[in-house]
């Protein structure tokens, strides 16, 4: 084993170490933080200005840090260190690293993530260096060039490569989400459409034109393609339907057509399959399909709607889902052929809508709107059913959806007036508004 890898190793079993005794804000959250890998012992870590070798490399250099400390930042699993404690001379390459003055307060940093970006006509390139300060023996931790075009869209690109290396590097393999997307529904065109941008916001652009309804995104498991809500015209009606979407193509892929309404679908693990809501049959029901329509089969029998399907994503043998079978929306757990369903009782009453598990199959967010009559988004652990409140009476919250690394959510709010996009780290903290142009709703993180 290289000295690396014995590093890593070592430090993770510290993360680890470090979870289990660590007392936490509340021993009776204690499952949650786990559950979330947010309730570690964060390591220090500076990412000081990044160099550039020319001076066509300055403003893309300026980008390149700015999105690099924000996605380190936002990570959940490091703590940046403030830019105002760093020294005065920043390292471009490991020759000029003076790592006591990185170890030294106010710095205290564990890690510093450095590197110089080049210019060389129409392509960039950054040499990335991860060094740890603390132990002037070991071998760099982290050692890459990263290439691209020289643009600017590309040096944020560039910039979500490296920090997403870094996380995997601190987290013990785990990737971050810094090259991630989202999917949502905006109205901003006229219509709703369907959108997609990078997770924090950038880069966003309508990628449907159906100049109708879509409503509900949702990614398939290896993000070649989204399905979602359209409203088209079915023998001579307009109906919600399944429409599929191909990033690869980037067109629609033909599925099939049924009477009724056709709503909320949600893919299998494997991407094999399409769970959705049918009326069909004439009551609404949660219906499976093969991925291109074929083999449709009913798996719930049950009078009144259900709706919103969501498969455990780690094993595939249950899902959850919404019904008002027994008076007022709740969620049902069963398994994938609907067979075994029961009821997740909750301590109160109200509705309870828009189920999501974690990846890790652990946990599920959902929105809960209690007798005070607000929608909030909670998560519970499956096993034990134990809750936690993630908003608070901060308008109306809904649609949660789990980030690929589980540590953080995405989700609609009416917090600021108008219907936007929102995330947040998994345990409700370090929110971040990320649409604010029209009415934007139905948000769904991509699997990678």
């Amino acid at each position: 084993m290289t000295q690396t890898n014995r590093f890593v190793l070592a430090f993770c079993i510290a993360l680890a170490l470090a979870a289990l005794c660590s007392p936490g804000p509340a021993s009776a959250q204690d499952w949650f933080k786990t559950g979330t890998g947010l309730g570690v012992t964060k390591a220090r870590v500076a990412a000081p200005d990044t160099a550039a070798r020319s001076a066509a490399a300055e403003p893309l250099a300026k980008t390149f840090r700015d999105v690099l400390r924000a996605d380190l930042d936002y990570s959940g699993i490091l703590e940046l260190v403030s830019p105002s404690f760093y020294p005065t001379q920043a390292p471009s390459q490991p020759s000029e690293l003076k790592l006591q003055e990185w170890v030294a307060a106010p710095v205290e940093a564990y890690m510093v993530a450095y590197g110089n970006l080049t210019v060389d006509g129409s392509n960039l390139a950054f040499a990335g260096f991860l060094s740890d300060v603390h132990n002037p023996a070991a071998p760099l931790v982290l050692q890459k060039i990263y290439r691209a075009a020289n643009t600017e869209a590309d040096a944020r690109k560039l910039a979500h490569q490296f920090a997403d290396d870094i996380v995997s590097v601190l987290s013990g393999g785990q990737p971050g989400v810094a090259q991630s997307q989202i999917t949502f529904a905006s109205a901003r065109s006229g219509n709703k459409e369907i959108w997609v941008m990078d997770y924090d916001g950038a880069g966003q652009h309508q990628i449907t034109t159906l100049k109708s309804i879509a409503l509900t995104p949702r990614w398939s498991p290896d993000a070649t393609r989204i399905a979602f809500t359209c409203y088209v015209p079915f023998r001579g009606v307009t109906s919600a339907q399944i429409c599929i979407y191909s990033t690869a193509s980037r067109r629609l892929i033909a599925f099939p057509r049924y009477r009724g309404t056709n709503s909320s679908p949600a893919w299998s693990p494997d991407g094999s399959q399409i769970a959705f809501m049918s009326s069909l049959n004439g009551d609404p029901e949660i219906y499976v399909a093969d991925a291109n329509g074929a083999r449709l089969h009913r798996v719930t029998f049950a009078t009144g709607v259900s709706t919103s399907p969501a498969w455990n994503p780690k094993t595939g043998k249950q899902m959850v889902f919404v019904s008002d079978r027994g008076g007022q929306p709740a969620l049902y757990l069963s398994n994938s052929d609907g067979t075994n369903a029961q009821k997740i009782d909750l301590p109160d009453m109200g509705y309870v809508v828009d189920p999501s598990w974690s990846p890790n199959g652990q946990l599920l967010a959902f929105s809960w709107r209690r007798p005070s009559g607000n929608y909030d988004i909670y998560v519970m652990d499956i096993v034990s059913r134990q809750l936690v409140e993630l908003t608070r009476d901060e308008g109306r919250n809904e649609r949660p959806s789990w980030a690929p690394d589980g540590r953080h959510l995405v989700f609609e709010s009416t917090r600021t007036g108008t219907r936007q996009i929102w995330s947040m780290l998994a345990d409700g903290s370090q929110p971040h508004q990320l649409t604010s142009d029209g009415q934007n709703e139905s948000p769904n993180w991509s699997p990678r």
